[in-house]
């Protein structure tokens, strides 16, 4: 069988990077998107001849435009894999609605965008093979909300209501959606976002004193779960799955505290979910 190829996006660090380990691992041609040279050098390095570094940046268009031409001038896209993202904290009451705009941006518009890009190829592949996959990487944020990550939220909430959608148009075409749902991942996603939110804070500190101690809980869970998250390779692992299985399935929430959040959202109340996640005045 020829080998198959497949987008990752956001490859440079965490489930993107470990995800280009295991598609190569299982013999997989990989394009491999990041946004800086040296991660692209860092990646040839690393993987020569199987791994074709493109540069995108989810915020220009153009340039997912133009990784999209990369790809379909290659052939068939078996696999796209829609996992950059970014998360940017801060009280909905003051952050900047254009930080807001940006979130939503990078985490819900820009997915659709770069799978739309994609879909020629990955037709490409169902008229070759009889099959294609578009994997998107939600977050547990997508079932439960909380505070000081409401931006995240409601992409990754409305990230939802997307995969749901392109698979019900999809499926008559023989292309396959699956949105996979980890719980916190050992990733710089949260030192970046950390760097985020010092930024916003500095920018009118009297405002966001009043939620500091909102915003202290805040950084001691973006702590933990850099320092004792899920390993990138566990949900990378589950990637591979989706695109290997002969039925996958649709939706799928990745580690053990995550499926915890997800039963207790399943099966709790409202009213007692929201007294679970609302923020409290020490």
């Amino acid at each position: 069988m020829p080998q198959r190829a497949v987008v990752v996006t956001g490859a440079s660090t965490g489930i993107g990077r470990a995800t280009v380990v295991e598609l190569v691992s299982a013999g997989f041609q990989v394009f491999a998107t990041v946004r800086r040279e040296a991660d692209a050098e860092s990646l040839r390095t690393q993987f020569p001849e199987v791994v074709t570094p493109v540069i995108m940046d989810l915020l220009d268009e153009d340039s997912v435009r133009a990784a999209g031409e990369v790809v379909s001038a290659n052939g068939p896209l078996f696999g796209l894999v829609n996992n950059a993202g970014a998360a940017f904290p801060g009280p909905l009451e003051i952050i900047p609605i254009e930080v807001f705009r940006r979130q939503l941006e990078v985490n819900l518009t820009a997915q659709l965008l770069v799978t739309q890009v994609m879909l020629p190829a990955l037709r490409g592949s169902v008229e070759a093979f009889g099959d294609a996959r578009i994997i998107m990487i939600g977050s547990i944020g997508g079932r439960i909300a909380g505070p000081m990550l409401g931006a995240y939220s409601a992409a990754k909430h409305g990230l939802v209501g997307l995969s749901g959608s392109l698979r019900a148009e999809l499926v008559p075409f023989k292309i396959r959606v699956v949105l996979i749902e980890p719980g916190a991942i050992a990733t710089p996603i949260w030192d970046r976002g950390r760097a985020t939110g010092d930024e916003l804070r500095s920018a009118d500190p009297e405002a966001w004193a009043r939620y500091a101690d909102q915003l202290g809980a805040l950084g001691q869970t973006a702590q933990r779960s850099a320092a004792s998250g899920l390993d990138p390779a566990v949900p990378a692992k589950i990637v591979l799955d989706a695109l290997q299985s002969d039925n996958p399935p649709p939706r799928q929430v990745v580690g053990r505290e995550a499926k915890v959040v997800a039963a207790m959202v399943r099966l709790l109340p409202f009213r007692a979910v929201y007294r679970l996640t609302r923020a409290r005045r020490r």
